[in-house]
């Protein structure tokens, strides 16, 4: 049996950011299990905010990987456009999330944990890893969330965002992230993202229940979307083969039982206006490391509901995404 202090089910930047922060609070035994090996491909448009460069108090000239750096995002509805000043970093998530998990200092394993149970003092995992503190931060399908929270808190239909996406090498002539909101009758947005290296990630989202409520899917959007890039000229014509995966946005439920902690998709906390994750991901990986090393509650009022601050803009994309429900 492989012991720690505090075990935590995903090395993504929830999990890096909850293992660095118990690391800088002197909690030294800690234990990172992931299924995969990283660095790690991992869809996601992949655009952070300088929230996120705060709370992980990264130095973007000291960085290693792709980082380009927005003074602005262009932003569509319909016939209208606005050039909205709003500084954003995009990265690539696979550079990204494998050096937060380095720069953590925990120990990493490589483990599909397909089974978690409370026993005694603590948790065990597999019947192979046991430890006094769990988190849980393995995204959507985390079997931590699945085995101690899914009965005591289930997840909205409602709240389920589905994206499909992809990313490529792409010199790309437009330096600027482009955001279409509500096109076509999508309950989401669809989004144009370079990266620096010549790369370029392009992809939509949607509310699934709503797609679903009018006979409608993500893959009709996708379509719109690329006719949109090859018709503007932002993209030439290619052979498209796009990934998918889903979360969950914002809901109040439980997020804590006893010494186990949920963070980020796990515990569904992306924003109700933009469907930001990584934000929501990091800061709740900081709460749950202050939780456990100082024994304060596990409070996330300071993680964002809302991207676009919580105003009018994001009341009304809110409700434009979720309808009555909101």
């Amino acid at each position: 049996m492989i012991e720690a202090e505090v075990i935590v089910v995903g090395g993504g930047p929830g999990g890096s950011a909850c293992a660095w922060r118990l690391r800088q609070l002197g909690v030294n035994d800690v234990l990172v299990l992931d299924r995969e090996a990283f660095p790690r491909t991992k869809l996601c448009a992949g655009w952070i905010t300088p929230e996120v460069v705060r709370d992980l108090e990264i130095e973007p000239s000291e960085y290693p990987g792709s980082w380009l750096r927005f003074d602005r995002l262009r932003l569509h509805r319909g016939w209208l456009g606005l050039r909205q000043k709003a500084v954003q970093y995009s990265i690539r998530r696979f550079e990204f999330d494998a050096w937060l998990l380095a720069r953590s200092r925990a120990r990493v394993q490589r483990h599909y944990v397909r089974e978690v149970w409370r026993e005694g003092a603590g948790y065990v995992l597999d019947g192979a890893f046991r430890a006094r503190f769990l988190v849980g931060a393995g995204g959507t399908r985390c079997p931590v969330y699945r085995d101690l929270f899914r009965a005591q808190a289930p997840r909205s239909r409602e709240l389920q965002a589905v994206t499909l996406e992809q990313e490529f090498p792409f010199e790309w002539r437009d330096p600027d992230c482009h955001l279409w909101f509500l096109e076509h009758g999508l309950p989401g947005y669809a989004w144009y993202v370079p990266k620096a290296g010549g790369q370029l990630n392009v992809g939509v989202g949607g509310i699934a229940s709503r797609l679903h409520a009018h006979g409608d899917d993500i893959r009709r959007h996708w379509n719109h979307l690329v006719a949109r890039l090859e018709r503007s000229g932002l993209v030439p014509r290619r052979d498209w083969e796009p990934g998918g995966y889903s979360y969950y946005l914002r809901a109040d439920g439980a997020l804590r039982s006893e010494d186990a902690f949920l963070v980020g998709d796990a515990a569904g906390l992306a924003t109700r206006d933009l469907c930001e994750g990584i934000g929501p991901a990091v800061r709740s990986g900081l709460r749950a490391a202050e939780a456990i090393a100082k024994g304060v509650p596990y409070e996330l009022a300071d993680v964002q509901r809302y991207s676009a601050g919580g105003g009018r803009v994001s009341r009304f994309l809110e409700r434009a995404f979720l309808g009555a429900r909101a």
